[in-house]
């Protein structure tokens, strides 16, 4: 890879991806075609997000990876496997929490690790030092009724990054966040993943999110036929969602990732 160009071809490509999609295609029914012929690599430890006009397979091509939508063509491998529901290296984080209303804060940030096996003691400890990297340590004993939908957000972040998968799949998850929460919540979330050395896709709409997450946004095409532009994020790390805000290079990125997407719908 080179970190020199900010906008690149989609024929981007690293030695030993964790993901590496191979001329995939899908098809819904015997006429919808979602994906036609889509490739892509991510690096490991790379934080890539998929941008695009709703309807382009950016979910689809999400849950193929994670194994859950079969390919009608192409490859998909997944660290040299092919993709399958459940894998235990895997987590897929949806647009909604999905916090389970009879349990508490903290057994529902427990609930991932008891399905993985981990000990009770084990996972009450792990549990609580997620809770408490999101700010939500005090609240660890109210049920999911008393908290604001930015606060249950952080509850899953946390409930994700404590089963310490080495690859997580993120559909959206601040889809429903007013503006401010989100940029609390990119701060936790890039906490909490430069810290894990995760492989991240994000999905996403917010061109600004893309930016401030990523490594790369990949713009794909309305058409479904995949990533038809990149653009390399090369603000330097740790960053704050905050400070970029005044950063000027943010705004040079923004109006290329917008350029390229508005020349993907036409």
């Amino acid at each position: 890879m080179t970190s020199e160009a900010t906008v690149g071809t989609p024929g981007w490509t690293v030695e030993a991806p964790d993901i590496r999609v191979r001329g995939v295609r899908v098809h819904f029914g015997t006429s919808r075609h979602v994906l036609t012929g889509v490739d892509l690599d991510v690096a490991s430890g790379e934080f890539i997000a998929l941008i695009g006009a709703s309807g382009c397979g950016k979910t689809t091509l999400l849950n193929v990876i994670a194994g859950l939508v079969p390919a009608a063509e192409g490859t998909v491998m997944i660290r040299d496997r092919p993709p399958a529901a459940g894998r235990s290296d895997i987590c897929y984080i949806l647009a909604r929490d999905a916090l389970l209303p009879w349990r508490t804060v903290l057994s529902n940030v427990a609930y991932g690790m008891e399905l993985s096996g981990v000990g009770r003691a084990e996972r009450e400890r792990r549990a609580r030092v997620y809770l408490e990297r999101v700010g939500l340590r005090d609240v660890a004993d109210f049920f999911p009724s008393r908290l604001s939908q930015g606060m249950r957000q952080r509850a899953s972040l946390a409930r994700a990054f404590a089963v310490e998968r080495s690859l997580y799949l993120m559909d959206e998850p601040f889809s429903a966040l007013d503006s401010q929460t989100k940029l609390l919540l990119h701060d936790q979330l890039l906490s909490l993943w430069e810290s894990s050395h995760a492989t991240v896709v994000f999905v996403t709409h917010d061109i600004g999110e893309a930016i401030t997450l990523s490594d790369r946004v990949l713009v794909m095409s309305r058409r479904g036929a995949g990533v038809v532009e990149q653009i390399h994020v090369d603000l330097p790390r740790p960053r704050s969602a905050e400070a970029l805000q005044a950063d000027e290079r943010y705004h040079d990125l923004y109006r290329l990732a917008w350029t390229a997407l508005r020349a993907s719908t036409a």
